[in-house]
């Protein structure tokens, strides 16, 4: 099958890129920014902030802060007045393990008090109960009566109710949960809620030096392969009594997605699939009886991603966004699941669903279609299909919406412009310009600019990647090349956005090509780019990575000796790739808690690519790291935290066992106590390190002595 990718962009050369490196002024009558502004937020005037706004108060005005008084901002006049209300309206917080309310009229009150802590306190739609869990069970509070109802006894260390198990909090239901799997019905009169059983999923114990003894903790966490947690789907009623359980059974090897109650609170819709993820359904549950019926059912060769939302619009059906054809579109059905009409459709890709206008039969959504480095808003009519672009000129754009639609605010950008900020009405007409962070001594500095370029793969695929070249480049010399990268699926870091940062700018002006590159599943071609990497997750990406780096390396301002990739997580298991797998193009590397083996890692995620380690056992060992440490020959360093429930310092162990066993020559740097990634002291120690490492090994410069202080 020949398959016809959107993307025809014009290549840009080498010798074009250079124009970058030379200022609009001379050199003498420009500036270079400081250590200080570089790294200790000395200011410079080259960018201000834009207005700090803070979502929306009602339909006809965005809140702001201003001098940290939250204001309400009129739509048409622009008028100001102090916003009373608490952003976001009534709320709940957590206050030393115990729970207060905040009112519209922002009074607290206290409405638990108890030795254990409460967790993830959910106001119920009709803002008269609190849901939360405590010790791992469920329940709820009154908030007139402060009446505390309990709807489940059985929590333990290895059973859950409304806690997600650690790889439903990571892989499924997602971190900004924080944990939560229970959701209030739309009518406020039943709570659905996740039952997880850990018993069979294997423990990995993780081990802190803190103290005289150290000590063990041990997480339930199912490698590729291993049992997963046994998962059941209940419905309580919000004054108690007996869970009504899903008819599922939760010995079956399968996983649950996120659930969505209809908006008239009769059923709750689940989505399931089996553990390979080739086959999605949404099931209708009744809240009664547990019955179920099949609405949707959709198969793929590859895997299936969830959906984070069904919305239900009236009469109409429910909308589905659904990447099938090769691409996210947008599908309109029937409340039986027969497809009504396929609202969007082509080779570009919707991003999100921000706002449905039933009144007017309008949805509105973000989308890369001008451009895959792009987002836009578009509308699309319920009624005739109608598809209307809302933002306009060549700009990569962040949406926030008002409720109802009639408004939005866009935070704008490309390359060479720094951002803006406009109100626009729904016919995309600029009501009014909120905001340009380009500042007043822009001018006044030697900014570099990032170019967009892209590349040919191997196999003739198109992709793109940014160039930020030196400033006072010197003809005939030759620069270092810093590839910072992620790399993982769907996860592209290359767009046309403005990307100024003091740091990549003190880069700029020591000598360093700084470079960001996407390969084929980052989501530029779409589900079709991505299918490519089943089964063989990390081979097709490093050798995108590694065709990108051999133009890189053909061009007369490159210095083919100090060729360095750095990134974290996936980013880092790239890294590790590309100075084993791919070390004759690569010459220094910086992996930050890396992946080494999906051996090594959850069942979830590493499935869905790759199945099973029993259902594809060469596709796990070509995809690890430690086969190709023969080939290394450059200098990788090499960080973890000792406490990283996510990524365990076991990938690098085993890295770095391998690594000793050959003779080879690495970095190694450990953070103590620390997670996935790591924030204050660690971080500013592990950024300097990173500093000196380029210094060391591609600027050949002395490491400044500012980064000692």
């Amino acid at each position: 099958m020949r398959i016809v990718f959107r993307l025809k962009p014009t290549c840009i050369t080498g010798a074009a890129l250079l124009w970058l490196a030379v200022p609009q002024l001379k050199a003498q009558e420009k500036q270079d920014i400081s250590f200080d502004q570089a790294f200790n937020g000395k200011t410079t005037g080259i960018t201000i902030p834009l207005p700090a706004v803070r979502g929306w108060a009602d339909a006809d005005h965005y809140i702001e802060i201003r001098d940290k008084q939250a204001y309400s901002i009129d739509v048409r006049t622009g008028n100001a007045t102090v916003y009373t209300a608490p952003v976001g309206g009534p709320h709940v917080d957590i206050h030393h393990k115990d729970i207060f309310y905040t009112g519209n009229d922002g009074k607290e009150i206290q409405l638990t008090s108890s030795p254990e802590e409460e967790k993830n306190p959910t106001l119920s739609p009709d803002g008269k109960f609190v849901a939360f869990t405590r010790n791992n069970d469920l329940y709820s509070i009154e908030i007139a009566t402060k009446k505390e109802i309990r709807y489940t006894h059985d929590g333990t260390d290895v059973i859950y109710n409304g806690w997600a198990s650690w790889v439903y909090y990571e892989e499924i239901l997602g971190r900004p949960t924080r944990y939560r799997a229970f959701w209030w019905s739309p009518d406020s009169k039943h709570i659905a809620y996740m039952h997880f059983d850990d018993t069979k999923v294997p423990v990995f114990p993780i081990y802190s030096e803190k103290g005289q003894h150290g000590y063990l903790e041990n997480t339930r966490y199912p490698k590729a392969g291993d049992p997963n947690p046994a998962v059941k789907l209940g419905m309580v009623a919000v004054e108690g009594g007996k869970t009504v359980w899903a008819d599922f059974n939760e010995n079956d090897d399968q996983y649950f997605g996120t659930p969505f109650w209809t908006a008239d609170s009769k059923n709750l819709w689940i989505q399931w699939m089996p553990r390979s993820q080739d086959n999605l359904k949404i099931y209708s549950i009744n809240p009664e009886s547990g019955a179920k019926k099949e609405v949707y059912d959709e198969k793929q060769k590859t895997w299936i991603n969830w959906f984070t939302d069904v919305p239900f619009i009236g009469a109409q059906g429910f909308l589905l966004q659904s990447d099938k054809t090769g691409w996210s579109q947008l599908y309109l059905h029937n409340m039986d699941g027969s497809l009504k009409k396929q609202l969007t459709n082509g080779n570009w890709t919707v991003k999100e669903v921000l706002q449905i206008d039933e009144k007017n039969q309008v949805i509105y959504f973000t989308a890369r279609k001008e451009a895959s480095t792009r987002f836009d808003l578009y509308k699309v009519s319920l009624k005739t299909g109608a598809l209307t672009r809302l933002t306009s000129g060549n700009y990569n754009n962040t949406i926030s919406m008002a409720p109802g639609g009639k408004y939005f605010i866009t935070t704008y950008s490309n390359l060479s412009t720094p951002s803006k900020m406009a109100l626009v009405d729904n016919n995309g007409k600029v009501i009014r310009e909120l905001g340009d962070s380009k500042g007043p001594d822009f001018d006044k500095f030697n900014v570099a600019r990032t170019a967009l370029k892209y590349y040919k793969t191997r196999d003739g695929l198109e992709l793109p990647m940014t160039i930020t070249m030196p400033l006072h480049m010197q003809p005939g010399k030759k620069y270092p090349i810093l590839i910072s990268i992620y790399g993982g699926p769907n996860a592209g870091t290359v767009y046309d956005t403005w990307k100024y940062t003091p740091v990549q700018q003190w880069w700029a002006q020591e000598g360093v090509i700084q470079v960001a590159i996407d390969n084929r599943s980052s989501g530029h071609l779409g589900k079709t780019g991505m299918n490519y990497i089943h089964r063989k997750l990390g081979i097709y990406e490093i050798e995108d990575y590694m065709d990108a780096t051999k133009w890189l390396r053909s061009q007369e301002w490159a210095d083919t000796a100090k060729v360095c990739m750095t990134g974290g997580s996936f980013g880092g298991y790239m890294t590790c790739m590309a100075m084993t797998y791919g070390a004759d193009v690569f010459n220094y590397g910086m992996a930050n808690f890396a992946v080494t083996d999906w051996h090594l890692y959850d069942s979830h995620y590493t499935e869905r690519y790759m199945d099973t380690p029993a259902e594809n056992p060469e596709g796990y060992k070509v995809t690890a790291v430690m086969p190709y440490v023969n080939k290394y020959h450059g200098l990788i360093r090499i960080t973890h935290g000792t406490m990283d429930d996510n990524v365990h310092m076991q990938n690098c162990i085993q890295l770095i066992d391998e690594m000793e066993n050959q003779n080879k020559h690495f970095e190694f740097m450990l953070y103590p106590g620390e997670r996935h990634g790591w924030g204050a002291p660690k971080n500013v120690h592990s950024n300097s390190e990173s500093y000196r490492f380029i210094y060391n090994n591609l600027l050949n410069k002395p490491f400044p002595a500012g980064f000692n202080k």
